[in-house]
C-alpha cells in the first residue's frame, strides 16, 4: 500500500514557475512508476508526465514541464515552467509497482493515487 500526498499547488501569475511535490509513504518507492496528471474544471483528468524506466510527457507540455524524483525522499517532483492559464487544474500523483518503458507511462492503469493540488494560473 501506497500513500501519496501533493503540495505546491498554488495561485500563480501567467509566466510563472511552480514545483509540486508528491510525498509517498513505503519503504519501497524507488520500484514504483510515478505520474502526474491534471484534471481542469469540466474536463476529462489528463496525462501530464511519468518517470519509471526514462521519462515520458504529453506533447504539449513538453519543454515547459520537467518530472523528477529523489529516491532518498521518497519524492516525486513536477517542475512547470512558463505557465498559462490553460494549466489550471487539480494536479494528481500517481503510482503503480513496477518500472515501465517510458513509451508505456500514459496508458499504465496507476494503482495509487493523492488527493490533488490545486494550480491556478491568472492571465
Amino acid at each position: 500500500q501506497v500513500q501519496l500526498v501533493e503540495s505546491g499547488g498554488e495561485l500563480v501569475q501567467a509566466g510563472g514557475s511552480l514545483r509540486l511535490s508528491c510525498l509517498a509513504s513505503g519503504r519501497t518507492f524507488s520500484s514504483y512508476t510515478m505520474a502526474w496528471f491534471r484534471q481542469a474544471p469540466g474536463k476529462e483528468r489528463e496525462f501530464v508526465a511519468g518517470i519509471g524506466i526514462g521519462t515520458y510527457y504529453t506533447d504539449s507540455l513538453k519543454g515547459r514541464f520537467t518530472i523528477s524524483r529523489d529516491n532518498a525522499k521518497n519524492t516525486v517532483f513536477l517542475q512547470m515552467n512558463s505557465l498559462k492559464p490553460e494549466d489550471t487544474a487539480v494536479y494528481y500523483c500517481a503510482a503503480v509497482l513496477g518500472l515501465y518503458r517510458s513509451s508505456s507511462l500514459a496508458k499504465l492503469d496507476y494503482d495509487y493515487w493523492g488527493q490533488g493540488t490545486q494550480v491556478t494560473v491568472s492571465s
